[in-house]
């Protein structure tokens, strides 16, 4: 049967091929198509090759006002996310307490969620208490979003770090603070930073729960695109968005360089 091992040997190589080539031709159509010049409003079909939308990549409206809007609530939801979601990680899992299970649960519902949902009832949140619907109700809505994604990230870390290291510390007369910063946290900060990365990338793509809780002069990039497509997609939405791509894999390939060194220095 050597077709059949030969299938089996590349089997696995194969499927990996095929899932990288279906993530990333989406965003080699976006490149290619930044560098088009439409006949018309609808950047759908190929026309001309033109250098127009790089040279002028704000052109468009109010396009890198919904951007920079995108990415200060992306940067504000990613560290309270951060921050709350470190703490609720590290209470779930070092402590036994009363009401641990309920609370779990309630901090892992929004991941199963449908974002439709959890945005129709913060908006009703938000309406019955009067509270004016802008960036502050948007940056709540993606932190309380963001939060079960950092609480999962961080626990799972939490939970496999070996106790005996904090006592072996405070053993030689570390304090509860230098214990912490020198043996808790760089164990847990891989987690804590995939916790962070991925709730940056959620925050600042959103477009269902920030629909329902924004309000008329808070529009983010995803509502600027789905407002343009209506009406005509300008080509320096593909300029934006292969700069958000090429900034993600920089990001990956820092972090990886990164985490290669420190690893041939240990």
């Amino acid at each position: 049967m050597p077709v059949l091992n030969w299938v089996r040997r590349h089997l696995v190589v194969f499927a990996g091929v095929a899932a990288l080539a279906y993530m990333t031709i989406p965003n080699v159509i976006v490149l290619i198509f930044s560098f088009n010049q439409p006949k018309g409003r609808f950047n759908y079909s190929w026309n001309h090759f033109s250098l127009d939308a790089w040279k002028n990549p704000c052109g468009v409206g109010d396009m890198c006002d919904s951007v920079s809007l995108s990415l200060q609530i992306a940067v504000l939801a990613t560290l309270g996310a951060t921050v709350l979601g470190t703490m609720v990680a590290f209470a779930l899992g070092r402590y036994r307490f009363r009401g641990r299970g309920p609370v779990t649960g309630l901090i892992w519902l929004p991941m199963a969620m449908p974002e439709i949902v959890m945005g129709a009832s913060l908006g009703t949140l938000f309406l019955n208490m009067r509270i004016q619907f802008g960036f502050l109700t948007i940056l709540i809505a993606h932190i309380m979003f963001c939060l079960s994604f950092v609480v999962t990230a961080v626990k799972a870390r939490v939970m496999s770090m070996d106790p005996r290291l904090e006592q072996a510390a405070q053993d030689l007369y570390a304090t509860p603070w230098s214990t912490f910063w020198r043996i808790t946290f760089p164990i847990a900060a891989p987690g804590i930073a995939a916790g962070a990365l991925l709730s940056f990338a959620i925050s600042i793509d959103d477009f269902i729960i920030t629909q329902f809780n924004a309000g008329p002069a808070t529009v983010t990039f995803p509502m600027f695109v789905w407002g343009a497509a209506q009406k005509g997609l300008p080509v320096q939405v593909n300029v934006i968005g292969t700069l958000m791509f090429v900034a993600a894999v920089l990001c990956v390939v820092v972090g990886q360089l990164l985490s290669r060194r420190r690893k041939a220095h240990s």
